[in-house]
């Protein structure tokens, strides 16, 4: 019995998504036909196209808070991004969202190139000469800098070939697939390395890059564009049309991007070194760092990867409403965090999993969809879903039967003997 209630506890979090999802389908309003609209696969499948944007922007918030870390600027992120996306389709030229985003491109193409050579000849030299793969040894002139940087820059001049000709037109899908996400790349960066570099607070860094982004959001579109629309007739909307079709007739592509992002990043997690440097980081960063992790370069990993995740969202919103906003991503952050937190995430870092994510994810799109049906006041699902949030996060803190305990204690007081108070226990 007892270890039937330990697996119970352990997986409190599933059982809250299965007694959602029972909810849903009880108190469903029943079609002119008889059928259940909750259960309906236009419904689900329009929940898991809801969740999808917040999913992805949650799943790289994930990584950052196992960090012990914050990123507020995940929003404006998605909306510079967006403004990014509709701009690239829509308009023709140099635009400033071309001008921001090739030279970004040409750089990460670059760093990337540059480090996985350099990787790949540092290794073959340690298993060459019998060395452990985790010391550093000293590689000559041309292996170390000179064949990298080669490989890099032919690497990025390829992407720059791909990219450049579609300037004068519009770009594609594959064309805003990689500037989009490498921009949201590019200021997660620089999240990360204000962070590390300058030893500062990450929840002040992020909020100073959630102003600053918005502002440029706002100078990239234009004084007067508060919308960007994305038009169609022409070919290359036409063709970026397809991210809001199904695969297959089964599912939407954004819950397929969103699904990819959870399998990739959470096998990450588990499955390999970086992963688990997230986790030593987040759990004690001093020790983590003299037992020899690259604290720093794991962090700022992490908010680039925050970003690169805000930009796939913003291509995604971008196909789904078929525009660009300046504040497109407004409140998306704190979303995101709740989310996380509800999947049992913890603020103090080094706890945490994207199964957690994702089941946090589908129960608040689950909860936001089962008010919609009913057509509960938008004001009023505001107020429930903080509730539900602060309930999920005080069971999965096992702090309900504290709470409990604190208010039943004084109303339980006996009262005082000959004038003389009781005193309170000493945990009070």
């Amino acid at each position: 019995m007892k270890s039937l209630w330990h697996l119970i506890g352990r997986t409190k979090l599933y059982w809250g998504l299965i007694a959602i999802f029972l909810l849903g389908v009880l108190f469903s309003p029943i079609s002119s036909k008889g059928h259940n609209i909750f259960l309906s696969y236009g419904n689900l499948l329009d929940v898991l196209r809801q969740v999808s944007i917040i999913g992805l922007i949650a799943t790289g918030m994930t990584a950052v808070i196992i960090t012990g870390g914050i990123d507020l600027s995940v929003g404006s992120l998605m909306a510079i991004c967006s403004v990014v996306t509709a701009m690239l389709l829509t308009v023709e030229g140099p635009t400033p969202a071309v001008l921001m985003g090739l030279p970004m491109v040409a750089l990460v193409a670059l760093f990337i190139g540059f480090s996985v050579v350099r990787f790949l000849f540092a290794n073959m030299e340690k298993a060459r000469l019998g060395q452990d793969v985790g010391r550093d040894i000293r590689l000559d002139n041309m292996r170390g800098w000179v064949l990298p940087l080669i490989v890099g820059a032919a690497f990025a001049g390829l992407l720059l070939w791909f990219l450049v000709p579609q300037v004068p037109t519009r770009f594609g899908v594959m064309g805003v697939l990689i500037v989009a996400p490498v921009v949201g790349l590019c200021f997660g960066a620089i999240n990360g390395i204000l962070i590390v570099g300058g030893r500062l607070q990450p929840f002040i860094v992020t909020l100073a890059m959630m102003v600053t982004a918005l502002g440029i959001a706002r100078l990239t579109a234009g004084q007067n564009n508060a919308v960007l629309p994305v038009y169609t007739g022409t070919n290359a909307v036409a063709e970026f049309d397809r991210l809001r079709s199904l695969v297959f007739g089964i599912m939407p592509v954004p819950g397929l991007f969103f699904i990819a992002a959870i399998v990739i990043y959470g096998a990450i997690l588990r499955l390999t070194p970086f992963g688990r440097y997230i986790y030593a980081i987040g759990g004690n960063e001093e020790a983590a760092r003299l037992s020899g992790i690259a604290a720093g370069k794991v962090k700022i990993a992490t908010y680039a990867a925050s970003g690169l995740l805000a930009g796939i969202a913003a291509v995604l919103y971008v196909a789904q409403y078929r525009q660009g906003k300046p504040d497109a991503g407004a409140g998306l952050e704190l979303d995101a965090i709740a989310a996380v937190v509800i999947g049992g995430t913890s603020l103090m870092g080094g706890r945490g999993s994207m199964a957690g994510t994702f089941c946090g994810v589908l129960i608040f799109g689950l909860l936001s969809n089962i008010l919609q049906l009913h057509n509960i006041n938008s004001n009023l699902q505001l107020v429930l879903k903080g509730l539900i949030i602060v309930g999920t996060v005080l069971v999965q803190e096992r702090s309900l039967a504290d709470l409990f305990g604190f208010v039943r204690w004084p109303l339980a007081r006996p009262a005082p003997k000959d004038g003389v108070a009781e005193r309170p226990p000493p945990d009070s």
